[in-house]
């Protein structure tokens, strides 16, 4: 063995020696219900947002303390607890992530699914946290190559960004995220998939992603039938990931399926904690909670690496005006729609051009690039104001010049918008002019 290897094997000793603690407090359960549990003897111990063990196993999160005790969520059902059941205080949630992940499955606490062994490494990181300083932070970063054409031109995603893909159910959300985890520039990937049935978690990594995306990825799990409390923790868990490979410099690319299950596990947790709702069906704090969690996405500061961002939003009927996605908009630095009208009709990805927007332009293209996107989406958008009297017959040819050269181009810019990218972005941009016309340059713009 190796010097090198001697050290890390100590690290990782060293790292869980530390978490053996010689005296833990104990309190009882003073109040039992089906939701919360009331624990007397910790007051003065427990913090918000610690965790504890409810007797021999089960354990729960602190979410409120008073005079009268803690009130502990339990992570799973309190069946079989009885008045007096010994309370131990654990601490506040971490993880400890290490770089021999990469390529396994593990679920928000970073125990294994894979059914292998998993080494804890050196250093735990707060699965809360706040982001780096705005202050401190570096601007966006480079384009990056993705794999698909529309990506690479019209809707381009940089280093450090965070875009939304907002999608109903059955648009190819599920497929479109594995393919940028495998097609997409980054040294780590990290995919948090988030009250997903146990299904299609297995076909995810199984199939959809397969062994050549997982080797560079890791994949937390929570499933639809965990508690509230696991299925949020696993959101944060996949940041704190993240953040440990930003740390050392890495870019890191996050894949999170999906924000509205995030957001409904905490509403689940606060209507234990007696929070109120508001009109919408979701607490105030929702809105604290996902925009925390996304803003911990973005450029590192000096010395660090980014994480660039992909939050995928499950939109009920095309909604984009939902609690959920009217937040995610606020926050992120652009946002894909999926329609269920183009994936019916067999493209993908099944994105609607004239709907998704990506804020790293005008900076992430040159003067030429932006000239061919703003052109495309003229055309689009005189095509789509014409559509009805375009497919009634009720249109005359020559009538407005502008949409006799959208209904000229239409079938090669949608099937442009679904096609693999050129060997670099300056090859899919000459792909990009090709439909267009003729009067169309093709620029390289800077990267």
């Amino acid at each position: 063995m190796t010097n090198a290897a001697t050290l890390t094997a100590f690290d990782h000793l060293r790292a869980q020696l530390r978490t053996i603690r010689t005296a833990r407090a104990v309190g009882r359960v003073e109040r039992l219900g089906r939701n919360v549990v009331t624990v007397s003897g910790l007051e003065g111990e427990v913090a918000l947002g610690d965790r504890v063990r409810l007797g021999p196993a089960l354990v729960g999160e602190v979410l409120s303390i008073g005079p009268d005790g803690a009130r502990v969520m339990p992570e799973g059902y309190a069946d079989g607890l009885r008045l007096g059941t010994d309370v131990t205080h654990i601490g506040p949630p971490v993880i400890s992530p290490d770089d021999s992940w990469l390529g396994r499955v593990i679920d928000p606490d970073g125990q294994p699914l894979d059914g292998r062994a998993l080494v804890p490494g050196a250093r735990p990181y707060p699965l809360i946290t706040a982001p780096p300083s705005p202050a401190a932070r570096r601007g966006l970063g480079r384009r990056l190559r993705t794999g698909f054409a529309v990506f690479d031109t019209l809707l381009p995603i940089v280093r450090g960004q965070r875009i939304g893909l907002f999608a109903g159910s059955g648009v190819g959300k599920s497929r479109l995220i594995a393919a940028l985890a495998e097609g997409m520039r980054a040294d780590v990937v990290v995919i948090g998939l988030i009250g997903e049935r146990g299904r299609e978690v297995r076909d995810f990594v199984s199939d959809t992603l397969g062994a050549d995306g997982l080797d560079r990825a890791i994949v937390v799990a929570a499933t639809s039938d965990r508690p509230a409390l696991t299925r949020a923790r696993a959101a944060y868990t996949m940041m704190a990931i993240a953040e440990y490979f930003r740390d050392q410099g890495k870019q890191v690319l996050v894949l999170a399926d999906s924000i509205t299950r995030f957001a409904e596990a905490h509403r689940d947790v606060a209507a234990s904690a007696g929070e109120p709702f508001g009109p919408d069906g979701f607490p105030a704090s929702m809105a604290q909670a996902v925009m925390g969690l996304a803003e911990r996405a973005g450029p590192g500061a000096a010395g660090q690496g980014d994480i660039t961002a992909i939050l995928s939003v499950l939109v009920a009927g095309s909604d984009m005006d939902g609690p959920v996605a009217d937040v995610m908009r606020g926050v992120l630095d652009g946002h894909v729609v999926l329609s269920r009208d183009i994936a019916e009709r067999g493209r993908y990805p099944a994105i609607d051009l004239l709907r998704s927007v990506s804020r790293s332009l005008p900076a992430a293209a040159g003067a030429e690039e932006n000239a061919l996107i703003g052109q495309a989406r003229k055309l689009m958008g005189a095509y789509d104001r014409a559509e009805m009297m375009i497919q009634a017959g009720l249109y005359s040819p020559g009538t407005d010049p502008l949409i006799d050269g959208a209904v000229k181009v239409w079938d090669a810019l949608d099937e442009f918008i679904g096609a693999p990218a050129g060997v670099d972005e300056a090859a899919s941009f000459e792909a990009l002019a090709r439909v267009l016309g003729p009067a169309s340059t093709p620029g390289h713009g800077t990267t």
